[in-house]
């Protein structure tokens, strides 16, 4: 499939973003998470490398240019309803402006752990 035929795909919000997860491809470690409109998925998936469209700045950024910590495309997809990225990176350094290896590690919560039923238990909606 073309990056043309695949950014056709894609389903992009009112102000043409998509949301991009960013993952680490060996790991399965979430790292960030970004937006991009049809140049930046373009972009990322033709030159190797993640390139973002910053929302607060209205300008593209490639991860790691101006810091060093970049993210080397592995692998790409979208989910089921075609409006959000999944990216599959090589990080470089540390994927948070913070400093810090995953922008998911700075308020970690304490939510209520749901257990599965037991499989003799019968649920009933």
């Amino acid at each position: 499939m073309s990056v043309s035929s695949t950014i056709e795909q894609i389903q992009f919000d009112g102000n043409g973003l998509v949301p991009a997860i960013v993952q680490q491809w060996d790991t399965g470690e979430v790292l960030m998470l970004g937006y991009m409109n049809d140049e930046a998925v373009r972009r990322t998936l033709t030159e190797g490398r993640v390139t973002f469209w910053s929302r607060s700045r209205q300008e593209y950024w490639r991860k790691g240019d101006t810091s060093g910590n970049a993210q080397y495309v592995k692998g790409a997809s979208l989910d089921c309803d075609a409006d959000t990225l999944l990216l599959q990176v090589e990080q470089v350094g540390v994927a948070c402006h913070t400093g810090t290896r995953t922008c998911f590690d700075a308020h970690v919560l304490s939510p209520t752990i749901g257990d599965q039923p037991d499989e003799d238990t019968h649920v009933t909606e």
